[in-house]
């Protein structure tokens, strides 16, 4: 039996698998914010919990956290749950959990799920993409993890929105500081704040999505600019990595129009007379996450 978690800003997920993928029992606690002993003991009633239902030991652990996570020691940056950050969580939960523990950035999480037995399952290459409150990625390939030396690989939120447009120079400001990453175009609030500085009311990215469906012009203009600009960003992943399938996930990939507009967008982008890289919607939904947890390989 596998075990994941996913730790997140507000809650603890967590899922037993079988031999087979299948699930053999589910928790989530709330998360005990900027309390890091808290998390460890709240993991390890998850655990326990999980073990009595199913009535097994389980015989890998894995845990997906927001941020880096170094490969060597474990110690998660980066994240936005700065209580994690300079701690030692795989050291500590392996410790508490009494077994070896694996962690990884939760956005990788994702990609490995979705690469095992989700909708990129049997594909060689896997690019995991996520659109929510922020823009992350993983890569799988063969299906490992490929997290690089940096503990960054697969994160193109950070890297600029490719070939700006003038008015797009020099873009609003990502999370991280630095203005025009791809984040700061591309996530669910940058939808919203790209439709107030074209004169639309302040509104969420489900509200814009809903008007742009029922006709209004000015949504639907915004969609369509981030639609060029999701294209333009893929075009360039495809560039130089040439996945077999993308596979979205976070809220935004719930926009059912972009499995059918965005491909078209990216074609002319990419480089020679081949276009074949299958842009789908996840298969797991939100357990994402926490399945790809327990797939992870103890190092």
């Amino acid at each position: 039996m596998r075990i994941g978690f996913d730790y997140g800003g507000t809650k603890i997920a967590a899922i037993a698998l079988g031999p087979d993928g299948e699930t053999l029992a589910k928790g989530r606690v709330p998360t005990p914010r900027h309390d890091y002993e808290g998390g460890l003991e709240a993991i390890a009633g998850l655990m326990a919990t999980l073990e009595a239902e199913t009535g097994q030991r389980a015989d890998t652990v894995g845990i997906g956290v927001p941020g880096a996570v170094d490969r060597d020691t474990g110690f998660v940056s980066m994240g936005n749950s700065i209580w994690l950050h300079g701690k030692d969580l795989r050291g500590d939960l392996g410790r508490v959990l009494d077994r070896q523990v694996a962690v990884a950035n939760d956005a990788n999480c994702f990609a490995l799920s979705e690469a095992v037995d989700g909708a990129g399952a049997g594909a060689a290459v896997v690019f995991g993409v996520i659109l929510g409150t922020g823009v992350g990625g993983g890569i799988v390939v063969g299906g490992q993890l490929v997290e690089g030396i940096n503990a960054i690989g697969g994160e193109w939120g950070h890297i600029p929105l490719p070939m700006p447009m003038d008015d797009e120079r020099p873009g609003p400001l990502c999370s991280c500081g630095v203005p025009g990453h791809t984040e700061a175009w591309l996530s669910g609030p940058s939808l919203a704040a790209d439709h107030v500085r074209r004169g639309g009311a302040e509104l969420t990215a489900p509200e814009v999505v809903e008007l742009a469906a029922g006709g209004d012009g000015l949504a639907g203009e915004t969609l369509r600019r981030f639609e060029d600009r999701l294209a333009r960003s893929l075009a360039t992943i495809i560039n130089f990595l040439d996945p077999d399938v993308i596979v979205l996930g976070g809220g935004l990939s719930n926009v059912a129009r972009f499995y059918e507009t965005v491909p078209p967008l990216i074609k002319p982008h990419v480089f020679g007379d081949k276009f074949r890289t299958r842009l789908v919607q996840n298969m797991h939904g939100d357990s994402s996450g926490v399945r790809g947890a327990a797939w992870l390989e103890q190092r």
